[in-house]
Parts: structure tokens; sequence; C-alpha cells
């Protein structure tokens, strides 16, 4: 995990109170979180969500699970027609869940974040899904 984020501030998870934050569990324990925030101006409305998952449970389905319940909750209970995500271009495991979900690549964002050891800056990838995209 520390690949792509930062190690957890003292305090993690911290009130957030822009984003939903709902943790993911498996076999008992927190396998990772997922998160949402919600843009309600209505010329502009979406969401954006962005999820962790301890790297042990990669390929279990669980991340491609959570987002896809998430989805649907902003796109059938909220009201949303539009769902970002931005993963590190290079992060080719996430971008594959992604688009197993139905995800679709928008662009890369040059020097979008910072590097986890603070030394530079790598892309990032914007994707998204649209209400009436093709869902995995």
């Amino acid at each position: 995990m520390r690949r792509w984020w930062d190690e957890p501030a003292e305090g993690f998870p911290w009130d957030e109170p822009d984003s939903t934050r709902c943790t993911i569990e498996f076999d008992g324990r927190v396998a990772g979180l997922i998160e949402y925030w919600e843009e309600t101006e209505a010329k502009y409305r979406h969401a954006g969500i962005d999820l962790f998952l301890d790297p042990s449970l990669h390929g279990r389905g669980l991340g491609a699970a959570a987002i896809t319940r998430v989805v649907r909750h902003l796109i059938e209970e909220r009201g949303h027609h539009r769902i970002t995500i931005d993963p590190a271009a290079d992060n080719v495991v996430a971008i594959r869940c992604y688009e197993k979900v139905g995800f679709t690549r928008v662009g890369v964002m040059r020097g979008y974040e910072r590097d986890v050891d603070g030394e530079g800056w790598h892309d990032g990838l914007l994707m998204e899904l649209l209400s009436t995209d093709e869902r995995g």
C-alpha cells in the first residue's frame, strides 16, 4: 500500500466532512477503505471515489465489489450521472480493477501527485464512469 499511499497520519481516519468513508471488511477483519465525495453544484454535479485495499487481498474481487456497491449507491440513490476516480497512471492493478467495473480512461494528468518519498511528482490517470455506461 505504501507505494501508492503515504503512511497514515496520526489519528487516521480523521474526520473529513466533505467525504463519506466506508470500511471494507473480509473474513472479519478490516481489508481497506473506500470513500466518496460529492460535487453538489447543479451545473457540475458528480461524485468522486477513492479506495485502498490490503495488497495481500488483491485479486479476490473485493475492490471491484466495493466500487460496484458505492457506484450503484451514488447513481441510484444519490442521483449522480458521473463518477470519477484518479489512480496513479502506473498503478496497473488499480486501473485494471476500475476498468473491470466500467470506468474508462479520460486522460493523463501530468505531475498530478507528489511521490510518497516527497522528492518528485508522478502522473495520475483520470477515469470516469457515466450512469449510461455498461457496467461490469
